[in-house]
């Protein structure tokens, strides 16, 4: 894979920094580009070491017996590579697949602490599966996402509309060349290896065996994700219906035309889940912190990636073709390109998104996305137009204790005076979907007036 500069990058230079340091684990799904991030990233040390556990003359060296020294030594053995330099960085990539060498995590930590040690594997959710725990207060972690619309700027190359998108307030001139940008991106989506493709080629149409590829190879997984022969059948229809179903909100009894009942189903999504291949997005009632996801209410399905969305559910001709994206596929595309921007760059692994509802007898009520930001929840909606009806923003914000509301649409940014049917003046911040990324340091602005 072309390697390009992601953002994780300045978080791992970090990490190697700090006196107290741990073993790093990084989890994301398969394909996400953990294995050429730190290939990247190891250039800064004179002595790397990269350990791939699903060869068995590497995965035997944590399987023999031996004390933790006599391991190490075989691992510089093995390498060819004198111990005890300084600047080392070893990467044991895959260690789902020894057991052993996830509990030898520790011993780096407390006997060797002076060699940086990083940790990846497409499978690491299963683990807790098969009873086995990465030694707690012993490691620390790292979620690896597709990338962000800004990494994808920086991979085909756009430097000039980087720097315009990281300015502010955004030049007008700007615009229609960051949303059509953007636009690009949603159809392609944020896959490091398609990405790569896109960036080298220019050629949509070769994109196609990418995605396949993607597609196939989680297919092929699903033995690897279930623990138990029966949940496979009910995983593999969900990687093969699911996509049609992204961004709206399921019900497991008979998910997908099929005959499977509500049990099953909500194990194999559990265990996909677990995979970061999706995320089941649960609403919250409550228009403030702290608030819990209801999780007796149905959940919004979300995907890794939105180009692998549009790959599978058939909607890329549409999108292509879009000037608005909100227009497409009954808006679900803009929605999860919105979703997957608010996390592209959010490294915590623990990150959830979460919508708000009212559901009420004559009265429903849906937020797209809420972000918790200064002790607020501030909501988030999609939509197109100046006169698009905001009712659901209304009822939410006559029960927020703030005054800050974000539309994101296909114009530039404005400024909006509103007053709900309440009576309650808000400020609503309609703001271009390339800039959902900014979103943080744009509320930042309102603060002390709003919030």
């Amino acid at each position: 894979m072309t390697m390009f500069y992601r953002k994780i990058i300045d978080i791992l230079e970090e990490w190697s920094q700090r006196v107290n340091r741990k073993p790093l684990v990084l989890r994301g799904a398969r394909q996400v580009g953990k294995t050429t991030l730190v290939n990247l990233f190891a250039k800064k040390y004179k002595c790397y070491i990269y350990l791939n556990l699903e060869k068995p003359n590497e995965k035997a060296i944590f399987d023999s017996s031996g004390s933790f020294n006599e391991k190490l030594d075989a691992i510089f053995f093995l390498k060819g590579l004198k111990k005890g330099q300084k600047d080392t960085l070893i990467f044991i990539d895959e260690i789902q697949n020894s057991p052993q060498a996830v509990s030898l995590l520790r011993y780096f930590y407390e006997e060797a602490p002076s060699i940086h040690v990083i940790a990846a594997g497409s499978l690491l959710e299963s683990l807790i599966d098969r009873h086995i725990s990465f030694p707690v207060g012993r490691v620390e972690y790292l979620a690896v996402r597709p990338c962000s619309f800004s990494e994808f700027l920086t991979a085909i190359g756009e430097h000039t509309a980087l720097d315009a998108l990281l300015e502010w307030p955004i030049a007008a001139f700007a615009h229609d060349k960051l949303q059509s940008l953007f636009n690009r991106y949603t159809l392609i989506g944020g896959m490091p290896g398609v990405v790569a493709n896109y960036a080298q080629n220019n050629d949509l149409i070769s994109l196609d065996t990418e995605y396949q590829s993607l597609i196939a190879g989680y297919i092929d997984d699903v033995e690897k994700y279930s623990v138990r022969n029966s949940s496979v059948q009910h995983i593999r229809h969900i990687l093969r219906t699911g996509f049609r179903y992204g961004c709206q909100r399921i019900k497991f009894e008979r998910f997908g035309e099929s005959e499977y009942r509500s049990r099953e189903m909500a194990e194999a999504f559990r265990l996909l889940e677990k995979t970061m291949l999706i995320e089941m997005v649960y609403p919250t009632g409550s228009a403030s912190l702290p608030f819990l996801p209801d999780f007796r209410k149905s959940p919004r399905l979300h995907w890794l990636d939105t180009g692998l969305l549009n790959y599978s559910a058939g909607v890329q001709q549409e999108v292509f073709g879009a000037n608005e994206l909100s227009a497409v596929w009954r808006g679900l595309v803009a929605e999860h390109i919105v979703g997957q921007e608010l996390i592209a760059e959010d490294y915590n692994v623990l990150a959830q998104r979460t919508f708000w509802v009212r559901e009420a007898k004559n009265s429903n009520a849906e937020i797209d996305y809420l972000i918790s930001y200064s002790g607020r929840l501030i909501p988030v909606e999609v939509k197109s137009g100046v006169g698009t009806t905001l009712k659901s923003l209304h009822l939410f914000m006559d029960q927020a204790p703030h005054r800050l509301a974000v539309r994101i649409w296909n114009k530039p940014f404005s400024e909006s005076d509103v007053q709900t049917a309440a009576g309650k003046k808000f400020l609503l911040l309609n703001v271009p979907y390339y800039l959902v990324s900014q979103l943080i340091r744009i509320i930042e602005n309102y603060r002390e007036s709003y919030l």
